[in-house]
């Protein structure tokens, strides 16, 4: 299985958390990131998507369907993630666009199995891959910025 973790690109301040939108910014790293993932991921590649408006936004950039759930928006636990996700036990290749500190917490969850927050920078992509043909073994396959595409 291949776990795609996407942390939303930067986004406006305000109070309603869940109706922040991309800044100009924000807009420019989902197209940059979006352009590199969507010439990576595979064929069958579910993607999941937090309720807020950034990362639909950040999703959108990619021009693929996708499920919105709130087993990845604002306040989901790590293990919500991971439960949605259907890790490591599912077939294909899931994309999560979601939020921190979750998205640190289940890349720390499955690739050191603590209870950490990692830092996982706005836009970013974490692409983890679990490989059962070789006893479960976990994969860190990419890390990638905005910056850095």
């Amino acid at each position: 299985m291949e776990l795609i973790l996407w942390r939303h690109a930067e986004a406006e301040e305000g109070l309603d958390d869940a109706a922040r939108q991309l800044t100009k910014r924000g807009r420019k790293q989902a197209a940059q990131v979006a352009k590199w993932l969507k010439a990576r991921l595979p064929e069958r590649c579910e993607i999941l998507v937090s309720p807020s408006r950034r990362t639909q936004q950040t999703a959108d950039a990619l021009g693929l369907p996708y499920h919105t759930t709130r087993k990845a928006g604002l306040g989901a636990s790590p293990a919500d993630v991971i439960a949605a996700a259907g890790w490591p036990q599912r077939e294909g290749a899931v994309l999560i666009v979601g939020h921190q500190p979750t998205l640190g917490q289940v890349a720390a969850r499955i690739l050191s199995d603590t209870d950490s927050e990692w830092a996982v920078k706005k836009g970013a992509v974490w692409w983890i891959a679990s490989r059962p043909d070789h006893g479960g073994e976990i994969t860190l396959r990419a890390v990638i910025t905005p910056e850095l595409v």
